[in-house]
């Protein structure tokens, strides 16, 4: 773990539970492509980047989620570096209270304040493509959070954040955490149709060909969405849609996944109602989904 591995001439990715990409501009001068998830990856980070003689120049975060943006502070604080986040994703990466809060969908509880689901704050900048090096592309990949971003290096390695799991990570955890299902799905087609060098997915073995995984990625999706729908035949509310959710996958209650699973599921309703296969409606004080005509 925490192993610097080469994947091109100038790209690089240390592995570790969410793969941090490392991009060489010159000599000594290096790119971070997210941080890792708190102080401790971001010193293990650095002792990787000292022991090259690499200087780092600055972060740029895929997504704000906590084992992404984690090892910002300490490396702004250690290096001075500048630390750039997409979108809405710098709101959240300066105020990180914001991530739990909106899992929770109000302040959240005690145990929802910890470094998995509440990094540290840091500084951040807008990432545009405008302070990015000379021959990089960023990849819109929105989905699995608000405004996620990949990169295409000049040397063909495309780094994919979180816009898929892999298989075994499906197999153990089901169902992907996600804000805006429709996105995750457009994201998909759109991987699944590129060209690169090398694929580097944060959860999942880098590949050449991406199109299988990303696939995989789909089906689930579109199982998950069937069996939402088969839950709610007769109608349903949200506790009774995640219990059965849980049961049929296996899945272990925590504070965390209530919110997590929680979360997406409603973003799923929403996809769903909005897709016509769900109406939702107010019976007896309680809000409920059902089938629509014709499922």
């Amino acid at each position: 773990m925490y192993e610097l591995i080469q994947a091109a001439e100038h790209s690089y990715y240390i592995q570790s539970p969410a793969k941090i990409g490392v991009v060489r501009t010159g000599e000594k001068g290096v790119f971070l492509i997210d941080s890792g998830n708190d102080k401790d990856a971001g010193k293990k980070v650095k002792k990787i980047l000292d022991a090259q003689g690499w200087t780092l120049e600055a972060v740029f975060n895929t997504h704000s989620h906590a084992d992404h943006i984690g090892g910002n502070r300490y490396l702004q604080m250690q290096t001075g570096c500048h630390v750039y986040a997409p979108g809405v994703e710098r709101d959240f990466t300066e105020h990180p209270i914001l991530e739990p809060s909106y899992l929770y969908g109000g302040y959240p509880p005690k145990e929802l304040r910890h470094k998995f689901l509440m990094a540290q704050g840091s500084e951040a900048a807008p990432l545009t493509p405008e302070v990015l090096p000379e021959g990089w592309e960023m990849i819109p990949l929105p989905g699995h959070s608000f405004d996620m971003t990949g990169f295409r290096t000049p040397d063909g390695v495309v780094y994919l954040a979180d816009c898929l799991s892999g298989e075994e990570a499906l197999a153990k955890y089901q169902i992907s955490f996600l804000v805006d299902v429709e996105a995750y799905l457009n994201t998909l087609e759109t991987v699944k149709a590129m060209n690169a060098k090398l694929f580097i997915p944060s959860h999942a073995d880098p590949v050449e060909d991406i199109a299988p995984l990303a696939q995989l990625n789909i089906d689930k999706v579109r199982e998950i969405a069937d069996r939402i729908v088969d839950i709610c035949a007769d109608g349903a509310g949200f506790e009774q849609i995640l219990q059965e959710l849980f049961d049929v996958y296996e899945l272990t209650m925590t504070y965390e996944q209530h919110a997590l699973v929680g979360s997406t599921v409603r973003s799923y309703l929403a996809w769903l109602t909005q897709a016509g296969r769900l109406q939702s409606r107010i019976e007896k004080n309680r809000l409920i989904w059902k089938h629509s005509a014709g499922e």
